[in-house]
């Protein structure tokens, strides 16, 4: 869990984060010191090889601090754990240093493309919305190939950075466009994509390696939007606790404002056990099609109740409480941006549930119908 010092930092630059749509050096900084870029890198350097549990409650933490702070700390941690599927060789390059490096990543979908090179390959392309590039010391790229898909690690001095980023929320993530022209990328910085996404199986993988990417990926991209609401729940319970102008009756006095504390307190809990669970499983659980596609749905889920909640405490809260330049606007537009992404969306994450669950059923609803005749 990031100390007291690294939250207050983090928090002092949320508002120029999403004005100035980029982090500042100094919760950078803070964000590498706490450990984020080494959570899952293999501890043989130097990294803590951890546990999406903890990774979910250190980042939510963040997210109360800062979204888009979390988001990217978040995101670090992912692409270590991407990293450590490189060659031997090529994990020393990146680590052989230090464990605290900076990995930002654009994955899906593939773009550019990849050529066959004497020791390697030549890549080319361009992919957009790559989290935390300003503050990157390599960039995990995806790119087709003859054989399928790989994953390129660039140093970030190969990549060009063009200021593209203007969304809505997270705007402090900084997640601009790469641009990768024909550079050489040795066998040892390259692994195929399709290891990523079924897991790695070399043997002595730690778990947190050896899980296929769709199990955790979404319980982290929802982590900062639970901190995220948890704070916004935070900020609406001080006004709803104070008095309304006039009357000098307290804002609770209003059903409407009790109703909204109930439901939106029991969203955030439930998306918060959701996302426990989930991460718990990912940690521990054999690994199934039906576990992933459960771990999946509790994500997507989550997600869509805590959006259901900051949209509840953003239309019951005072005027001054929705100012445009206001944390609370802020966090709402935060959460309902982390609740787009696509690994989030409730219909794909439905579907492969509904072909996991339901088709793991059928045999045995087809025995007992036979049986029952």
């Amino acid at each position: 869990m990031p100390s007291t010092p690294a939250l207050s930092t983090v928090a002092e630059h949320a508002r120029s984060a999403d004005a100035d749509r980029t982090l500042a050096t100094a919760v950078v900084a803070e964000l590498t010191s706490a450990g984020l870029a080494r959570h899952f890198v293999p501890r043989r350097w130097g990294g803590a090889e951890g546990e999406f549990s903890a990774l979910l409650d250190e980042v939510a933490d963040l997210a109360e601090a800062c979204t888009s702070a979390a988001w990217v700390g978040m995101l670090w941690a992912a692409h270590g754990r991407f990293a450590a599927l490189l060659p031997e060789e090529g994990q020393r390059e990146i680590w052989g240093t230090t464990p605290d490096v900076r990995i930002s990543a654009a994955l899906m979908p593939p773009a550019g493309r990849a050529e066959p090179a004497d020791g390697g390959r030549r890549v080319t392309g361009t992919w957009e919305c790559v989290s935390g590039i300003g503050s990157a010391q390599w960039v995990l790229v995806a790119a087709p190939e003859a054989q399928g898909v790989r994953v390129f690690a660039v140093p970030a001095e190969a990549v060009e950075v063009l200021d593209t980023w203007d969304a809505t929320g997270l705007r402090g993530t900084g997640s601009h466009t790469a641009v990768v022209r024909d550079a050489f990328v040795p066998h040892h910085l390259s692994f195929p994509l399709a290891e990523l996404l079924r897991g790695g199986n070399t043997p002595g993988l730690a778990r947190c390696h050896s899980v296929p990417a769709q199990l955790a990926g979404g319980l982290m991209f929802c982590a900062p939007a639970l901190g995220a609401a948890r704070r916004a729940l935070a900020l609406w319970s001080a006004w709803a606790a104070g008095k309304a102008p006039g009357s000098g009756r307290p804002h609770h006095d209003s059903a409407a404002v009790r109703e909204t504390l109930a439901l939106a307190s029991a969203h955030i809990d439930a998306a918060g056990l959701l996302l426990r669970r989930a991460a718990r499983r990912a940690d521990t659980e054999p690994v199934s099609a039906a576990l992933v596609a459960g771990n999946q749905r509790d994500a997507a889920v989550a997600a869509r109740l805590l959006a259901d909640a900051v949209d509840r405490l953003f239309r019951t809260g005072g005027a001054h409480l929705r100012d445009g330049s206001g944390d609370l606007n802020r966090l709402w537009r935060d959460v309902h941006t982390v609740a787009s992404h696509g690994v989030l969306r409730l219909e794909p994450v439905a579907a492969a549930y509904a072909s996991a669950t339901l088709a793991a059923d059928a045999p045995a609803r087809s025995s007992a119908a036979s049986r029952s005749r």
